[in-house]
């Protein structure tokens, strides 16, 4: 084999992240919140052994957290954001053609090694652990299927040592037996109810199906992962990320926003932070929607959406544009006796589509270039990048950030903030 390709997963990312600079929470049950403190979606090992399922809204496991003493924290995403750049870091050292698959998981091409890419996927994971802090596991295929595949065996099995080699043709003949189609990549619960129906129910007898069925149960997508399964690599490993066609910046309010008041302080924040991330990529935007909605899950208060889309001409990544934008947006769908029928909106976010880069957007007719703008977004990146985050802002945002989401029990910013430093003493 000329090409392996390695999986490298943090164990439990969120959790690991947050163990790393609070040893006390080692060997102890720990859930990670999601925005607004509402549902588990991190877990220990410890939590999930209790029985707390991904996704379990916080006030339905009050009882057994309090039972078994387990640790809550809020979401601390800048930590997991850092942290995981450090193990992108780590990785890196190993080979220069890698892919951030996501926030903890990373493909690597292990090719050039001759036959000691197992040995290498060791050492990897061990320098991961030391220069980082952050347990993982290793899966090494001949396909990003298969890696993905052995990396889920070498999780759940100890016998493999947290490295699971799938080139091993009896290594993985045993694991394909074993694990069920519902674990294999890209297979949800529909492709699984439709291949239970064909009496598939394991990655071995989906990898033996014949493609031309695989083709009629779920198009090409299904068709291209038996493929997969089968050591016919159809997903190469994007060592330079694809050009972004998309971008959402949305958030739950941390209180009910009654009035258009705390509706466009929200969406000028999001609007900015949407600005912020289109002039770091070198993207400008030429459609954005905004949106805000009442919390549908209640049963007695009103209910009411909005969702208005404005093209922009021209393409721009200017916070003021963005913002004028929103502001159009949101006043055209503010039902005018919102607060009289008592609507309380709990999320609010903006999109943004038809992105280009800068340098390729296309130029109005009688479009006059304002470098005076331009200077402008550069000065106040700079200024929030020196001295922080939102130290800079438009005063539509309002002070009080009433609609940031709750965070009330975030660990400190250990890596990113001179304040939050860990001390030794």
């Amino acid at each position: 084999m000329d090409k392996p390709i390695a999986l490298i997963d943090g164990n439990n990312f969120y959790v690991s992240c947050e163990r790393v600079f609070q040893p006390h929470l080692l060997g102890k049950p720990v859930i990670i919140l999601s925005n607004n403190d509402g549902c588990a979606v991190a877990r220990s090992e410890e939590a999930k052994a209790l029985g707390i399922k991904m996704g379990a809204p916080l006030f339905k496991i009050r009882d057994l957290v309090k039972e078994h003493g387990v640790k809550v924290l809020s979401s601390n995403y800048t930590l997991y954001g850092d942290m995981s750049r450090r193990v992108v870091d780590a990785v890196s050292q190993f080979s220069p053609h890698y892919e951030i698959y996501s926030i903890d998981e990373n493909f690597v091409d292990l090719s050039g090694f001759g036959e000691r890419y197992e040995a290498i996927a060791v050492e990897m994971r061990s320098t991961v652990r030391q220069l980082t802090g952050i347990p993982n596991c290793v899966g090494i295929g001949s396909t990003k299927t298969l890696a993905k595949l052995a990396n889920f065996a070498a999780k759940k099995n100890p016998i493999f040592g947290g490295v699971c080699d799938f080139t091993k043709s009896a290594v993985l003949a045993w694991c394909l037996d074993r694990i069920p189609v519902g674990e294999v990549w890209g297979i949800g619960r529909q492709t699984q109810i439709k291949l239970a129906s064909q009496g598939i129910t394991t990655a071995a007898q989906l990898r033996d199906m014949p493609r031309t069925l695989a083709r009629q149960l779920g198009t090409v997508v299904l068709e291209r992962t038996v493929a997969e399964l089968q050591g016919i690599r159809c997903l190469e490993i994007e060592d330079v990320a694809p050009q972004r066609k998309g971008m959402a910046v949305t958030r739950s309010a941390g209180q009910p926003m009654r009035n258009l008041e705390a509706v466009m302080q929200a969406l000028t924040a999001h609007a900015s932070r949407a600005a912020e991330k289109l002039r770091m990529h070198g993207l400008v935007a030429g459609q954005i929607t905004a949106f805000f909605h009442t919390n549908a899950f209640s049963k007695t208060a009103p209910q009411h959406s909005v969702s208005r889309t404005i093209k922009l001409k021209p393409m721009t990544n200017n916070t003021f544009d963005l913002v004028q934008a929103v502001s159009r947006c949101a006043h055209a769908g503010w039902h005018p006796k919102a607060e009289a029928i008592g609507y309380a909106y709990t999320k609010a976010g903006v999109m943004l589509d038809d992105l280009l880069k800068e340098e390729d957007a296309s130029k109005m007719l009688f479009d006059v270039e304002q470098p005076r703008d331009a200077r402008l977004m550069k000065a106040m990146d700079a200024i929030n990048d020196r001295y922080g985050k939102k130290k800079l802002v438009l005063a539509s945002q309002g002070f009080k950030n009433t609609h940031e989401a709750k965070a009330d029990m975030r660990s400190p910013r250990f890596t990113t903030r001179m304040s939050d430093l860990p001390v030794i003493y």
